[in-house]
């Protein structure tokens, strides 16, 4: 287990240093290699967890589509003929970025439950475990189809061997009264954490902002809405349920949606929940996706307050959560101040990076 944990964190190392210059990276300067445990760049807990804890990432993976057209959903865009001009070697191409920055954002070992959003299919998130670098995690998929028109979906990947699935569902998000609209299903799963103790994860996709702030924000309201049915349902039942929400909620945590429904009243104990990326609380970098001069932080960790406060056999680490800005992740931004992120397309043009938002990551630790 050593030697293998070993060899995936070398080849995170030589990722980092040495394997991917898409050309919207020429001139980034690449975080400096370390031993002995130190960080790989300022900011990143890169920690051995063995069995004392886990870590979770949330990735938004921007369109992770395969460049087959699929009649049933409006995926054109994403093909060899489409706007795009979505190809298998674009594809293959961005896949294994995805694994190799999934596999980073691990540090020592694979992160042990990964939540992403913005894939297609179960075809290009079997593609990601198998035949990237990701593939040392031996990971496990939960996914169902949506109803979104785009046919972009949610999913959880999950490491066997830590993590059990107990239970698992989606949790429909209808607008009502338009019940002809729909959006992605929310991901709900129990699982089992390296036989000790049970955590409830739910991974989010709200519906963006496209159209409009205004124009949209009901729809992120009736998300909010439908999640916290379920939660609600569940701190009833068990007050210490261990709660793991994530996803790109769209809306920043000051937003109504976020503060003023879900969590009513931002984190009060009443509400059993604790948001954990407040400007506050937030670490390791100033958002997780960039609008022209301006950061936003929609991708989130929402925990139980029994995480927090550590009242199971499972509690937050201290230093939580962190965003994963590794370098390569990012590029300058020249007249707009700083860095913006590696992005696959900006509108209609290739840029050959990532993805248009930053991961995100937490640890729990297990006592």
């Amino acid at each position: 287990m050593m030697r293998s944990t070993l060899a995936i964190y070398v080849a995170g190392i030589l990722f980092l240093t040495t394997t991917v210059h898409s050309p919207a990276q020429r001139g980034i300067r690449i975080g400096e290699r370390t031993t002995g445990g130190a960080p790989l760049f300022e900011g990143f807990a890169d920690r051995e967890r063995d069995t004392s804890g886990i870590r979770i990432v949330f990735y938004n993976l921007e369109n992770l589509y395969d460049p087959h057209n699929d009649s049933l959903t409006n995926d054109e865009e994403f093909t060899p003929e489409g706007a795009k001009h979505w190809n298998y070697t674009r594809y293959i191409t961005k896949l294994q970025y995805l694994g190799k920055t999934l596999l980073a954002a691990g540090g020592w070992e694979p992160a042990e439950i990964i939540g992403v959003c913005e894939v297609e299919n179960r075809n290009v998130l079997l593609k990601l475990i198998y035949d990237t670098p990701l593939s040392a995690g031996g990971y496990r998929i939960i996914h169902h189809e949506s109803p979104d028109p785009r046919g972009v979906d949610v999913a959880l990947l999950y490491r066997p061997a830590r993590v059990i699935p107990l239970f698992e569902r989606v949790i429909p998000v209808i607008f009502a009264p338009d019940t002809i609209a729909h959006t992605r299903d929310i991901l709900y799963a129990k699982l089992l954490v390296i036989g000790n103790d049970t955590i409830h994860v739910f991974v989010n996709h709200w519906p963006s902002r496209f159209g409009g702030y205004m124009q949209t924000v009901e729809k992120r309201a009736q998300a909010a809405v439908t999640l916290k049915r379920t939660v609600d349902s569940i701190l009833r039942s068990d007050p210490l349920a261990n709660i793991v929400i994530m996803g790109d909620l769209n809306d920043d945590p000051g937003d109504e949606s976020i503060s003023g429904i879900l969590l009513e009243g931002d984190g009060k104990q009443e509400a059993g929940l604790v948001n954990l990326m407040t400007a506050k609380t937030i670490s390791g970098y100033t958002g997780t996706l960039k609008h022209g001069e301006t950061w936003h932080t929609f991708d989130q960790f929402i925990v139980s307050t029994s995480l927090v406060k550590g009242l199971s056999h499972l509690c937050l680490d201290p230093a939580q959560p962190l965003i994963f800005h590794a370098p390569f992740l990012l590029t300058d931004d020249p007249g707009r101040f700083g860095n913006k992120l590696n992005r696959t397309y900006l509108g209609p043009r290739y840029l050959g990076g990532f993805s248009d938002h930053l991961p995100i990551y937490l640890d729990i630790n297990v006592r």
